[in-house]
């Protein structure tokens, strides 16, 4: 067999395999085990005709917990797969927030204190997602860096580029 048509079947035999090796996380596997204790003391937004105000740009921003606080580096160029909620950063024409950071609580970043920095994911997506269905929490998979990221809501530990990004569903049962 040449060895084109044989790479190029090898390929195709590998691409299935690497879909399988998106590694499920949660958000406590960005803590390093030996990191000190750290406080998220979100306060949610329960009233969703809040969800405006919310979104909006105005307000003060919040002092951050922990801007600097330590990451997992053995995550760096993993495929992860996390579920969060949607801070938008850059919206396109047409709606889309193509960069964004991914948080663990609604509201984060917005007008409650943003959580540690190794608790926000810096996010870029080529196609994103639509400006008006950020109340509800993403499942956003993609290679992790393990990176700080300065951005004018937050200091952030980590980054990705999105390879899906998809409505998060309760399991039933």
């Amino acid at each position: 067999m040449p060895r084109p048509l044989l790479a190029s079947l090898l390929l195709t035999l590998a691409l299935p395999l690497a879909a399988a090796d998106v590694r499920e996380i949660t958000w406590s596997e960005l803590i390093p085990p030996d990191a000190p204790p750290q406080r998220i003391d979100p306060t949610p937004i329960h009233d969703l005709s809040q969800l405006a105000d919310a979104l909006a740009e105005s307000g003060p921003a919040a002092m951050q917990q922990s801007p600097a606080a330590p990451v997992v580096k053995a995550l760096d160029g993993q495929t992860v797969k996390l579920p969060g909620y949607i801070v938008p950063l850059d919206v396109t024409d047409e709606g889309r927030v193509v960069e964004f950071l991914l948080v663990p609580y609604f509201g984060a970043c917005i007008h409650v204190p943003p959580p540690p920095s190794n608790q926000i994911v810096h996010v870029t997506s080529e196609l994103g997602v639509l400006l008006d269905a950020l109340y509800q929490p993403f499942w956003v998979e993609g290679p992790m860096k393990v990176e700080h990221v300065s951005s004018e809501l937050a200091e952030v530990g980590y980054q990705m580029e999105a390879n899906k990004i998809y409505a998060y569903e309760l399991p039933e049962g």
